[in-house]
């Protein structure tokens, strides 16, 4: 087993093996360390993901950025290497996509050019001090943020999920900062 598959394993037992009420307690942590960052404060366009039961739920920072009249978007697979930015319409539901993680429905959606997000903030398995991150492995972030070239790139995670060091190869994108529970990645980023 590679390094990145071993560190992507261990970080998710790791947040998998979270108490549920301790993982909404960290979630508001985390995200109210972001709803406070210089980060989301400069940003009118704001893209998150949609948590995943394990993951850091950031639904509160939808609701911060729906409440200070920003606008949030959400990732939505095209196909099998890239996927896009959908801001969904008032009241529409969210679909199934194919990892089985909510996404915008395109029905009920509109388009948001990557140039216009002035903040995304990507789910994790695995970070390191230096930033480094690493994903569910399929390359979708590390492909789409090179085009969001006005954005800030942050990810969320939990402590547990700290590695000594994220090997990290031409085409891995490392953040700006990674917001946990109990600090800010790296240290003095905000």
């Amino acid at each position: 087993m590679d390094l990145k598959k071993k560190l992507r394993k261990q970080g998710l037992e790791a947040r998998r093996s979270l108490d549920p009420a301790l993982r909404r307690a960290y979630s508001a942590a985390i995200s109210e360390k972001l709803i406070s960052s210089p980060y989301f404060l400069r940003a009118s366009t704001i893209m998150l993901y949609r948590a995943m039961p394990d993951e850091a739920d950031l639904s509160a920072v939808a609701e911060a950025t729906a409440s200070s009249g920003k606008k949030v978007c959400y990732p939505k697979v095209k196909d099998r290497d890239s996927m896009e930015a959908l801001c969904p319409l008032p009241g529409s539901d969210t679909v199934a996509g194919p990892f089985g993680i909510p996404e915008p429905d395109p029905a009920a959606s509109e388009p948001v050019p990557p140039g216009e997000i002035g903040l995304v903030i990507c789910p994790c398995t695995v970070f390191d001090d230096a930033c480094g991150r690493i994903g569910m492995g399929g390359g979708y972030y590390d492909r789409f943020l090179p085009l969001c070239r006005n954005a800030a790139v942050v990810a969320a995670a939990f402590d547990c999920q700290k590695a000594p060091a994220v090997p990290c190869c031409g085409t891995d994108i490392r953040m700006d900062a990674v917001f946990t529970e109990t600090a800010v990645y790296p240290s003095g980023a905000v």
